[in-house]
């Protein structure tokens, strides 16, 4: 059985490229290497640095302009750029649960099936088990039934391989939490219509219908004895998976190819919440904060970036901060100082640079770890990316140039984290700032980049005070949108008051 992880788009970011010494000529020369910093890149650099910059007045407002969007998206839908989701997850993991269930992670060409076996308060988790699939490319093109008969089968190969310390108590159906990372309206904890398929599927006959009754459909086909018990997206569920270990969790952030937050929120502080939806005085709302855009602090290559998307005007704070775009900012930085400030030499250009896309997120974290003398392994990307050589000066630019992207990044992610416990510190008559709160963080962006880690606390620490940011705890909550899902499953069961 695999246990290799495939973390859906929204939270992959690895670095996996081998940046070692340039053994070969690149493909195209550059003119003339620099001996010293080139007098068009300081003015280039400077004006990076000033519209990136975020003071303590930048962040506030953007601390500010996130709960007030807050509000306006929990008053009526539309309201704000913020969605403010509701996900119908009203009952939370305690730590009683018990008995074995499953989740089926669903986010992009790859899926996961994973299993645990809950203990109770003594036990806790027993056991977990997973497996990655991958989703051959002809069904990403299929039918609805094609595509969720092939997860149903591989769902069934995975639970037939059920032993050790994995027990199904008799007469119960399995239980799965469905980790669904696709644009969805949620209808209730265990249902939600699918709006449009994206990153790449262009499944037909599942547009305007309910995703779990597709793949319930699906399984009962093929007579597994399984259903659906909970529905949620990535955040939500590693909120879930936070919770169970940690019960002042109050807010679970994503930070990696892409980015989200949810958190706990009072039902009488949504008014756009039906009438007696829920029994319960909370529920977990869904920001979708990645479409929020008041105040961010935007640079020309931004502009140009966001005006050559695929999206252009949606999801600015995303583009801002998350490790899909971080890359591509350094990249066109490097190109107008290559071509305007003669970084690498004349106005000399390197044709792989030209490339979209082409430098990700993790060179330029790798290029932020170097501390040798020379900063090889900044030579090492340049050239493996953009098939250049590089003096040191250059190199050094490089090294700046990916700080202030980074740090512009971590600080306005800290900054939006402080305008959530902002607002539910105002709701709950300040009683969130008062105790220990937890806000539990997933993704490879915050998992990898260590500098980027820093400048979030940095912000939230210069947001909050030395004092009360004591009680804010930043936690890293790795892979716990996996777990989180059969937990899910598991506080949501129909077999719930067995225990």
């Amino acid at each position: 059985m695999s246990v290799t992880v495939s973390s859906p788009a929204g939270r992959s970011f690895h670095i996996s490229r081998s940046h070692t010494k340039m053994v070969s000529k690149p493909r195209v020369i550059m003119a003339a290497v620099r001996s010293g910093v080139s007098l068009g890149v300081v003015p280039i650099l400077t004006k990076l640095q000033k519209d990136c910059a975020t003071p303590l007045p930048v962040l506030r407002h953007v601390a500010d302009a996130m709960a007030v969007d807050m509000r306006a998206g929990l008053a009526v839908d539309g309201g704000s750029d913020l969605k403010m989701i509701l996900s119908y997850v009203d009952t939370l993991p305690t730590g009683n649960e018990k008995g074995l269930f499953y989740a089926l992670d669903l986010g992009g060409t790859n899926f996961r099936v994973l299993r645990v076996q809950l203990g109770g308060k003594e036990e806790r988790v027993i056991a977990t088990e997973f497996e990655q699939v991958s989703i051959p490319q002809e069904l990403m093109f299929a039918t609805s039934e094609e595509l969720f008969d092939f997860i149903a089968s591989e769902l069934g190969k995975f639970s037939q391989s059920e032993g050790g310390k994995f027990e199904m108590q008799q007469g119960r159906t399995r239980e799965i939490g469905f980790t669904f990372s696709f644009p969805v309206k949620q209808t209730s904890v265990k249902s939600g219509i699918l709006i449009k398929w994206t990153k790449g599927f262009a499944v037909s006959g599942t547009a305007g219908k309910d995703v779990v009754a597709c793949l319930n459909e699906a399984m009962e086909r093929r007579g597994l004895g399984m259903q659906v018990s909970a529905l949620v997206n990535d955040t939500v569920a590693t909120l879930a998976g936070a919770r169970y270990w940690d019960n002042d969790v109050m807010v679970a952030v994503i930070l990696g190819t892409g980015t989200n937050a949810c958190y706990v929120e009072r039902v009488d502080a949504i008014p756009k919440l039906p009438k007696r939806m829920s029994n319960s005085p909370v529920t977990i709302v869904n920001t979708e904060w990645g479409a929020f855009s008041n105040g961010l602090p935007l640079t020309e290559f931004d502009r140009e970036m966001d005006a050559e998307s695929i999206n252009p005007g949606e999801q600015i704070f995303e583009k801002t901060i998350s490790g899909m775009y971080l890359g591509e900012i350094v990249r066109r930085v490097l190109v107008k100082m290559a071509k305007v400030g003669g970084l690498f030499g004349g106005g000399y250009v390197p044709e792989k640079l030209v490339t979209p896309f082409v430098l990700r997120t993790p060179d330029i974290c790798a290029m932020q770890q170097d501390t040798s003398r020379d900063l090889e392994a900044v030579e090492s990307v340049l050239y493996d990316i953009a098939g250049v050589k590089s003096d040191l000066n250059a190199r050094k630019t490089v090294v700046d140039i990916c700080d202030t992207i980074a740090k512009r990044g971590g600080r306005l992610a800290g900054a939006g984290i402080v305008g959530i416990l902002q607002k539910m510190e105002e709701d709950s008559k300040s009683v969130v700032f008062g105790k220990r709160t937890v806000v539990a963080m997933d993704g490879g962006l915050y998992e990898h980049y260590p500098q980027y880690r820093e400048y979030i606390q940095e912000a939230v620490t210069e947001l909050l005070g030395s004092e009360i940011s004591k009680n804010v705890v930043i936690e890293h909550s790795k892979d716990g949108s996996g777990i989180g899902a059969a937990l899910l499953a598991a506080a949501n069961s129909k077999y719930e008051h067995d225990y």
